[in-house]
């Protein structure tokens, strides 16, 4: 009896041991597994970091990269910049070198010149005395000068005088054509009277017989033949391609004609009749246009 119940004891203890394993046994793999979620969990929170990380990566590498071609971009462009320096710097290097040649050479003609300037200061230091002699010299003479200037001044005041005179007594006829003539003047004195009036063109001429015209300032005249016992005379004159002929006109009469483009005659007066030949002058106003043949 009591075998049997210490039988019974051990396969009680014997089960209560085996409850307990199993429950430890339970209580492991409840452990396991738990640990496992929890390295299940883990690992897929690390996997989603690791992915996170990863892109981080990628966008940081794509921004490198963007940031390496824009830097070769600005490498390249600086490049360029330096390339263009460099070539602009020695086309100064080379322009400043050119002008430092040309001021060097300008400052070697200048010092040539300054030695040149000198040699002539020390010779004009030479002729200053010189000059101071001219200069006395020179002062006696203006002054005798000046006596001969008054003297001059005199001459030409009774010069003016006498033209004066002269011009007064010049008469005022008409013309062969009824016009009212200038002024005539019967010998040299009188014509260079005339002439310092400048109110008209004058050409003095002399004129002989011949068979072709010749030239008296715009005109074209031909002597055809003189009377010295009557102081007459008759030619033949060209103007504007026109022929006129006077015949028998008389010494001191203002043979007149007109021009194209003047509104006053010209006037040809003979103040001397020779045989064959005739003297006098060629009156033409300032107006006058063209010449003639």
């Amino acid at each position: 009896m009591t075998n049997k119940i210490s039988r019974q004891q051990k396969l009680h203890q014997q089960s209560g041991e085996g409850h307990v394993l199993a429950a430890i046994f339970l209580v492991g793999l409840l452990v396991l597994l738990g640990i496992s979620v929890y390295n299940m969990l883990q690992l897929d929170t690390f996997r989603e970091e690791t992915d996170a990380q990863l892109r981080q990566h990628e966008e940081r590498i794509a921004m490198l990269d963007g940031n390496v071609a824009k830097t070769s971009s600005q490498v390249g462009q600086v490049t360029t910049r330096v390339e263009s320096a460099e070539k602009s710097f020695d086309e100064r290097t080379r322009e400043v070198a050119g002008r430092t040649q040309t001021l060097q050479k300008a400052l070697q003609e200048t010092q040539q010149s300054q030695e040149e300037s000198k040699e002539q200061i020390t010779a004009v230091g030479g002729r200053l005395e010189g000059l101071e002699e001219f200069k006395s010299d020179t002062t006696s003479k203006v002054g005798a000068l000046g006596g001969e200037v008054e003297d001059v001044k005199e001459a030409v005041n009774e010069t003016r005088a006498e033209l004066d005179k002269t011009i007064a007594e010049l008469s005022s006829v008409k013309g062969d054509l009824g016009v009212q003539s200038g002024l005539i003047a019967t010998n040299g004195q009188e014509l260079t009277a005339l002439k310092a009036l400048g109110d008209r063109n004058y050409y003095e001429f002399t004129l002989g017989k011949t068979r072709k015209p010749q030239r008296v300032g715009p005109i074209s005249v031909k002597l055809n033949g003189t009377d010295r016992g009557k102081n007459m005379y008759s030619l033949e004159l060209w103007a504007d391609d026109k022929k006129i002929v006077k015949k028998q006109r008389s010494l001191l009469e203002p043979v007149q004609f007109y021009v194209v483009g003047t509104r006053v005659p010209y006037e040809l007066v003979v103040n001397k009749v020779a045989r064959n030949e005739i003297t006098g002058y060629l009156a033409t106003p300032k107006e006058q246009s063209r010449g003639s043949s």
